[in-house]
């Protein structure tokens, strides 16, 4: 993968004389010690990580973490008291004025918590603001503003203003304002932390859904664990202004790297998180469709199973075959599709155990794990479901 955004060494240190501080947190003194004798506030220490270009990266963390501070530093709002911000090989610290401007227009954007939106501004027009800022055309703009409100799934609500609409809608509009520039980098404050649960749901799933037509780069900030792990491709879980893990949501939850990670993630909704590919067995057993009866019933003898699934010659799932039908088949001289049963649960890689969970406990076969032209991936048998959730 290509590194999009590499932070290397991040402090950002809040008073009169910053750099004096960061001597005082090497030594070790805690974020309240430092307030208390200098009435300077440490936001980030020593922050480093790799943000590869198309990935949802999520910051996560409680209140005082230090990661609504350390996204702005992405875009240079905070300007870092150390360390340096790579972006596409440049170190964007070191932007003169003109340099900055033109990042910022051009390539990073921000969706803010609480919309931001201008409320005497339509739809339309404050999808436009930042284009009209770059003083594109007015039919130009118009036509990218458009664009990017169908999108978000606004289309008809151009001329409505934000006091019309509902916070999700108003979310919407903050996005599509966003995209309007075309930026490579995206930068998600808690955008959805100010919605009802429904909404937020739903906003998880459209921002999901679009990342995946789009393939930003995106870092997202959240408080909440169950949606870090649900839209982050990689998580880094901050404390006190410092980085405490950065993995996949599966590594965090499999070798937590301390204590506190330990104690922050013992309420997650593992069905939330974890999704067929991580509980799935990469099973030999199978058969093809110019295989005879007898052939599959040596093949579920030979693994100590009573049924196998049936494949053609792409490993294209055709069906499944049980040991009593292939036994009575071969008593009555039947073919393999004779006996072929259908009747089976097919899930894709990347869906969730909470929604896998009813199929399991429904059906009396292993559930199959298909791609999308239907090949055969792997297996899970209901006893993988449930003790994924331990």
């Amino acid at each position: 993968m290509e590194t999009k955004i590499k932070i290397e060494n991040v402090s950002k240190i809040f008073g009169s004389k910053p750099k004096s501080i960061i001597p005082m947190v090497e030594k070790g003194m805690s974020k309240k010690e430092i307030l208390e004798k200098t009435n300077h506030t440490v936001g980030v220490y020593n922050a480093s990580m790799e943000i590869e270009k198309g990935e949802i990266f999520v910051i996560m963390g409680l209140s005082g973490s230090g990661k609504s501070t350390l996204i702005r530093c992405f875009n240079l709002l905070n300007k870092p008291t150390s360390g340096s911000i790579y972006v596409d090989g440049e170190d964007v610290v070191r932007y003169n004025s003109s340099q900055l401007k033109k990042f910022r227009q051009e390539k990073i954007a921000m969706v803010f918590q609480h919309f931001g939106l201008f409320s005497h501004r339509t739809v339309l027009a404050n999808v436009e603001y930042g284009l009209e800022i770059k003083n594109i055309s007015k039919e130009e703009r118009r036509d990218i503003a458009l664009k990017n409100i169908e999108s978000v799934g606004l289309k008809g609500y151009e001329d409505k203003y934000p006091g019309e609409l509902s916070g999700g809608m108003q979310q919407r509009v903050g996005l599509a304002r966003a995209l309007a520039n075309d930026p490579d980098i995206l930068l998600m404050d808690e955008p959805f932390s100010a919605l009802d649960p429904l909404i937020r749901r739903e906003m998880q799933l459209e921002l999901l859904e679009l990342q995946d037509k789009l393939q930003k780069t995106i870092i997202f900030i959240t408080h909440d664990i169950n949606e870090a792990f649900k839209l982050g491709d990689r998580v880094a879980v901050m404390k006190d202004g410092v980085v405490e893990q950065i993995g996949t949501p599966e590594e965090i939850i499999e070798t937590p790297a301390n204590d506190y990670i330990t104690e922050f993630i013992k309420d997650i909704d593992r069905s939330k998180v974890l999704q067929a590919e991580h509980v799935m067995i990469k099973s030999s057993a199978m058969v093809s469709l110019k295989d005879g009866l007898q052939v599959a019933v040596k093949e579920m003898q030979k693994n100590g199973i009573s049924s196998v699934f049936v494949v053609n010659k792409h490993r294209q799932l055709q069906g499944i075959v049980t040991i009593d039908d292939c036994i009575e088949g071969i008593k009555e001289k039947k073919t393999l599709t004779d006996v072929l049963r259908d009747d089976i649960f097919k899930v894709s890689k990347d869906e969730y155990i909470q929604d896998i969970i009813p199929k399991a406990l429904e059906t009396k076969f292993p559930l199959a794990v298909v791609d999308e032209d239907s090949r055969l991936l792997g297996i899970i048998l209901r006893v993988h479901v449930l003790s994924s959730l331990v």
